[in-house]
């Protein structure tokens, strides 16, 4: 058995490009979205529609001053992770989780397990299903999928949503990026022989990429001269020059928020731009809208098509993540909101943390700073202050050894080995 549905939900970036990696592993090279596939009954829709634009719709309202922020908290209440100490018992459901298994006692969810049960009687074979969310993992034990059920966890810390209603009897099984992930499931009541510790899935990548990176990071080679014999022992000789200018990457959230701190980089450093001294890429992923503000603004400053200035946006997701990776080898610096990009840090990659929108990426944003990844933004207004005084003291490249070396960069491999046995 070299096969597994994948299934992801299309409700912001997150879910997936945790399952892009896993694309060859998936029946017929295709991710099933959970809430958007042919045959998708009205109803079913109508559910994770309007899921999917509440969410969008509390993110975009954070923009607002005081009004906005109240609101979202109000929400983020019911996805709020709480304190890891004192371990505690926290296997009492949540509100949210009723929530969900009420639905799916309505019948929400049962048509795709039910065809993906059908299909698998005609191909006579029962696939493993491996969901990047836990809802569909939750529809797949209600309605007696037969097959093995796995669910990848694209946080560093997760709620109670993300385990059954009864943990204990349940088959479903957890592959977590973190060990802090891998404890938490056990507070909730997971049995610990159905959590294992993979890491995330993440893109290939290749050596090369860092050993140019480094060159670009640490242009007094402040950490280079401290830390040779490590950088040598895992990276080997670096080149005699990265080939590019120092190059950073910005990149906007699926529900299109923080959009403006990718203008002000771009003002701050325009100077720098214009110099040919710095690249930036500003990622609006699938949202035209967001392609369009960039545009204006560039042309404000003068810049649309200027060769040290790119955008990312394709119409569909597979191209959008195609084009992201293609750009994330070539980049030096991650600047994002603690998402699910956090793990891109293993790859040997600093982040620069913008603020975080939601419970999860508070906890995303501690581990990057526990870990050493990633620093938090100052202003982006001074970007070209701050930034090169980070560069000069070899911050940036402390952080991107730091992640490549201690982080768990075969999530990918790891998931495949321990689903498709």
């Amino acid at each position: 058995m070299d096969k597994a549905w994948v299934i992801s939900v299309n409700m912001g970036y997150g879910h997936q490009r945790t399952a892009f990696p896993l694309k060859d592993l998936a029946v017929n090279n295709k991710i099933i979205n959970a809430n958007d596939y042919p045959g998708i009954p009205g109803r079913d829709r109508r559910i994770w529609e309007a899921s999917r634009r509440f969410y969008e719709f509390i993110s975009r309202l954070q923009n607002i001053p005081l009004v906005g922020n109240f609101f979202f908290s109000l929400y983020d209440r019911f996805q709020k992770i709480f304190s890891f100490y004192p371990k505690r018992d926290l296997t009492r459901a949540s509100f949210g989780l009723k929530q969900i298994y009420s639905l799916l006692k309505g019948g929400w969810g049962k048509h795709l397990i039910i065809k993906l049960i059908t299909q698998n009687s005609q191909l006579k074979t029962d696939f493993p299903i491996i969901t990047t969310f836990f809802t569909p993992a939750f529809m797949a034990e209600f309605f007696n999928y037969p097959g093995e059920i796995f669910c990848i966890i694209c946080d560093a810390d997760i709620s109670r949503t993300w385990a059954p209603l009864i943990p204990r009897q349940s088959k479903i099984k957890y592959f977590a990026p973190t060990e802090r992930v891998a404890e938490r499931l056990e507070l909730y009541g997971v049995r610990k022989e159905n959590i294992f510790l993979t890491g995330y899935p993440l893109p290939e990548f290749s050596e090369d990429d860092l050993r140019q990176r480094i060159l670009n990071l640490d242009p007094r080679k402040k950490y280079f001269n401290k830390y040779r014999a490590l950088i040598e022992k895992t990276l080997g000789q670096l080149p005699e020059s990265a080939g590019r200018p120092l190059t950073i990457m910005f990149a906007v959230g699926g529900a299109g928020a923080q959009k403006e701190i990718g203008v002000r980089i771009v003002k701050s450093l325009a100077v720098k731009i214009w110099a040919g001294d710095i690249k930036v890429i500003l990622v609006a992923g699938i949202r035209e809208k967001i392609k369009k503000y960039f545009e204006r603004n560039l042309e404000k400053l003068k810049l649309k098509n200027h060769q040290n200035i790119e955008i990312i946006f394709e119409k569909d997701t597979e191209s959008y993540f195609q084009k992201f990776n293609l750009a994330f080898k070539k980049t030096d610096i991650l600047w994002t909101k603690p998402s699910e990009l956090s793990f891109y840090a293993v790859l040997g990659i600093p982040i620069i943390i913008a603020p975080p929108v939601g419970s999860q990426e508070k906890f995303n944003k501690r581990w990057l700073l526990k870990s050493g990844f990633g620093l938090e933004q100052e202003n982006p207004r001074y970007v070209k202050q701050w930034l090169f005084d980070w560069l000069n003291q070899g911050y940036l490249a402390e952080a991107a050894m730091q992640g490549f070396i201690e982080g768990e960069k075969m999530g990918t491999f790891n998931i495949e080995k321990i689903a498709l046995k």
